[in-house]
């Protein structure tokens, strides 16, 4: 089957979607497809700086072209790099015909592949991922009315869990047969434990990771002011804050407004994809105490890894985790109740070990990437010959969205 995979970002962007992209392309090379990436990017300083940019890197086996997002560098015009995703879609199947256009994201890629999947009758199958369901639709009528096209006309809908199909029915008014649910998944080769006999152990201090977007819609602020709260509370931890992100400068700005210097708090920058299960590795406890996800890649790669999960009742975060069971969790923005959680982890040793060995055994029982592709190529096969359902209409009117000022966001 030859697939046209449409990626909004990959590496070098560090990203949950650079992640899932990967390793669904290196198990549909594994499985005889003959697959492309077409995958967006930042080539700008500031895109660069936030996310991680340029050109897609080569992916084993896979034809990977790469399409600056000049629209965006240039005053938020997602309809301009829309134009050219279509029209190297177009440009790449009159070469030679795909069977499946597969998106991730519903806008602007998803979006984007639905038109150039009407336009030749081909099936198309797009991933519903983060962003989507929690900020895109709700910034302005352009993409409320892209949105909604996309999950009313692509031929199938993936999404990470039930939680997250929650909240995109009622956000846009899909009904809920229309998603199928495939979970994220790890890699589970590769992101293991340093040490399968001390699972839940840990250094003295106790070294506390935030890795992933700093972002403050990821929590890292909350992260921060939560660690401020065991200082003061005599807790020893060291706290180590890995990525890039719309919010690095901020969270180093409130990290030294709270007394947080380089011996309590780490900033330690980009982490490229092959050095993050080390980061995992080194760590004691994994801390995510974000607001909302499709389905969380860290959390994932840290539950594989033998690390307690600290993290939030969120979208997306409570398909995978449940509290006490196999890690803790709280209401997002509750600090003191988040530094009760790290202090509990840091201080009980049974509790610590006991949510670390349930999170990893799950792990590696539920969420491998031989699993979740399979279901993915599955769905490939269910699809195959159909078209877009009839009635799509590919006119937008464009209105103001704050994300064309900010479409790093997005």
């Amino acid at each position: 089957m030859r697939v046209c995979f449409v990626s909004r970002r990959f590496f070098p962007a560090i990203s949950g979607m650079s992640v899932y992209a990967v390793n669904l392309l290196r198990e549909l090379v594994e499985a005889g497809h003959d697959v492309t990436m077409i995958s967006q990017y930042r080539g700008d300083a500031f895109g660069t700086r936030v996310y991680g940019g340029g050109p897609p890197p080569p992916v084993e086996g896979v034809r990977v072209v790469g399409l600056e997002q000049l629209g965006e560098q240039e005053g938020g015009d997602f309809e301009r790099d829309i134009d050219t995703m279509v029209e190297t879609i177009l440009g790449l199947h009159a070469e030679q015909p795909f069977d499946i256009l597969h998106a991730q994201y519903g806008y602007p890629t998803g979006w984007a592949t639905l038109i150039a999947a009407t336009r030749f009758g081909l099936p198309c199958v797009v991933s519903i991922q983060g962003g989507d369901g929690h900020w895109v639709g709700s910034c302005c009528e352009t993409h409320r009315l892209a949105m909604v096209r996309v999950l009313t006309h692509a031929n199938a809908l993936l999404i990470g869990g039930e939680s997250f199909i929650d909240e995109v029915t009622e956000r846009l008014g899909t009904p809920r047969d229309r998603f199928v649910v495939v979970p994220g998944a790890v890699d589970t080769n590769r992101f293991k434990p340093a040490d399968e006999a001390r699972v839940g152990e840990t250094e003295h201090p106790a070294r506390l990771l935030y890795h992933g977007r700093v972002d403050r819609r990821k929590g890292a602020l909350d992260f921060l002011d939560a660690l401020s709260l065991l200082r003061e509370r005599g807790v020893p931890f060291l706290g180590i804050v890995s990525g890039i992100g719309p919010d690095v400068d901020p969270c180093k700005e409130r990290a030294s407004a709270l007394g947080l210097g380089d011996d309590v708090v780490r900033f330690t920058g980009y982490a490229d994809y092959d050095a993050v299960p080390a980061l995992y590795r080194e760590a004691d406890v994994f801390v995510s105490p974000t607001y909302m996800e499709g389905f969380s890649n860290t959390i994932l790669e840290a539950m594989a890894s033998g690390l307690p999960n600290v993290s939030c009742f969120a979208v997306g975060v409570t398909d995978c985790l449940r509290h006490d069971e196999n890690g803790l969790l709280t209401q997002p923005g509750d600090i003191p109740a988040l530094a009760d959680s790290l202090e509990r982890v840091v201080t009980d040793d049974a509790l610590r070990r006991r949510i670390a060995r349930a999170g990893l055994e799950e792990c590696r029982r539920v969420y491998s990437w031989k699993a979740v592709g399979r279901q993915i190529m599955d769905v490939y096969d269910a699809v195959r010959g159909q078209v877009p359902v009839a009635g799509f209409d590919a006119g937008l009117p464009v209105t103001p969205c704050k994300y064309r000022a900010e479409p790093h966001l997005l």
